[in-house]
Formats: structure tokens, C-alpha cells, sequence
């Protein structure tokens, strides 16, 4: 499923209530929470670091994975993330991301322009999704 969102926080809870539809309909609720989370901090990190020109939108992408789900977030923006030390002004997110995923990372988006971060939500246990 691939969606586009205006970069503005409010799509961050937008987007969260349709994976939550998308999970269900998989029968995939049991990994709700982790992959709800997830999406938070990687869309939100889109929304607050991505400085691309107006009318240029964020895109979300949800799949199945033999593990469990793959959640994408696609910018134009240049600036890949980095993790770094958590300090009052944030800083948490893609920690909180590495704990919750069985794996993460970045590439670039097609066609060139910006980038793409993922990250696989595993079913509790190792169980094939």
C-alpha cells in the first residue's frame, strides 16, 4: 500500500490510523503497537528533517514480510539519518526504531532524488507472519 502525505505533522497520526487498518485487514494486529511506533518516528523524522520545496510529499509504503511487515517512508529530502545521543530536544527516535525492528536502514528513493527508510516489524517469536 503506498500513500502521500503534505509534510505536516498531523499526517503522522493520518498515517498511523491507516496501517492500523492495513494490519488488521492482514490479521497482523499483533504486531500493532511496535509497527505504530515505528511509523511515528520514522514519519516524524521525515516531517521535522526533510526540507524539500512545497508541494513536495512524504509517501508511505506498507508490505508484507515473510517476517511480519515492511513500513517504508520516502523523501526528497538530501539528509539521510543518523543516530544520535538523545538529549531534552529529542534524539530518541531511530533507537526507539532499532529496539522495536528486526532490522532497519536507508536507500535511495527511485529515480535518485532523496531516500527511503525502512524498517521490518517482526511477528512476537520468529513466526513466519
Amino acid at each position: 500500500m503506498v500513500s502521500r502525505w503534505a509534510r505536516h505533522p498531523r499526517c503522522v497520526a493520518l498515517a498511523r490510523a491507516e496501517l492500523r487498518k492495513v494490519l488488521d485487514g492482514w490479521g497482523l494486529a499483533v504486531v500493532a503497537d511496535d509497527a505504530l511506533l515505528v511509523l511515528s518516528e520514522l514519519l516524524t523524522n521525515a516531517v521535522r528533517h526533510a526540507r524539500v520545496s512545497r508541494g513536495r510529499e512524504i509517501e508511505t509504503r506498507y508490505s508484507r514480510d515473510p517476517q511480519g511487515v515492511r513500513i517504508e517512508v520516502h523523501d526528497a529530502g538530501q539528509n539521510w539519518p543518523q543516530p544520535r545521543m538523545p538529549d531534552v530536544y529529542g534524539g530518541r527516535g531511530l533507537t526507539v526504531v532499532a529496539e522495536l525492528a528486526a532490522g532497519w536502514g536507508t536507500e535511495m528513493r527511485d529515480g535518485g532524488i532523496g531516500k527511503a527508510v525502512w524498517a521490518v516489524v517482526a511477528v512476537p517469536g520468529g513466526g513466519e507472519a
